[in-house]
């Protein structure tokens, strides 16, 4: 998949932005960008709703509920903001789906565009990037169409089904190692509904 001139633009204005943001500000980027992504983006937007307090993912056509699935799980060690590799965190943030894994081990695997640029900038700021490290993320993503996925921030981050994993752990407790799991009809519903570029929104 390539990434067009303009996306890519895009993607480089959203990182040098956050320079002109005070040291507060900059710390809570993601907040901030969560403060409006919940808002459709036009009267008509088909985008996701993942609530990690409720335990839920609400399908949204502009303002109208169009599907809710609940209880679904999250990472074993909850969602946050920052997520490194390995530590089993959902991150929070506003995402795209970027891909479709139709033979999964996990039934239908939807991936997202993690780590964004506020997540790259973010591990800049707090030193887990060294601008070396945030360099080589746009030029990785420039080259391939995604960001990297297997740096600190980990990556490999999306929706999916409960596949060969146990549906009363599923019903019961949060077990991914990141991702957000649904159950397997519930995902065959989602991929009927959602396409590449959907906007998915998890906080």
């Amino acid at each position: 998949m390539t990434l067009s001139r303009r996306r890519f633009t895009q993607l480089l204005t959203l990182a040098p932005a956050t320079l002109m943001l005070g040291e507060q500000a900059r710390a809570s980027l993601i907040e901030t960008l969560l403060s409006s992504a919940q808002q459709p983006r036009h009267a008509d937007e088909l985008w996701l709703l993942v609530e990690d307090d409720i335990s839920a993912l609400s399908v949204y056509r502009g303002t109208m509920l169009v599907e809710h699935f609940a209880p679904v799980s999250l990472g074993r060690a909850g969602a946050q903001i920052m997520r490194t590799a390995g530590g089993n965190v959902t991150p929070k943030g506003e995402f795209r789906v970027n891909r479709f894994n139709w033979e999964s081990q996990w039934h239908i695997f939807v991936g997202l565009d993690y780590p964004t640029p506020a997540h790259a900038r973010m591990a800049l700021n707090e030193g887990l990037y060294t601008e070396r490290d945030y360099a080589n993320y746009f030029a990785y993503y420039r080259h391939h169409g995604y960001p990297p996925q297997q740096t600190v921030l980990g990556g490999f981050i999306g929706i999916h089904g409960v596949g060969v994993a146990d549906p009363e752990v599923h019903a019961s407790y949060h077990w991914t190692q990141g991702c957000v799991a649904v159950t397997d009809a519930q995902i065959e519903r989602l991929a009927e509904l959602i396409d590449i570029g959907t906007r998915v929104v998890i906080r």
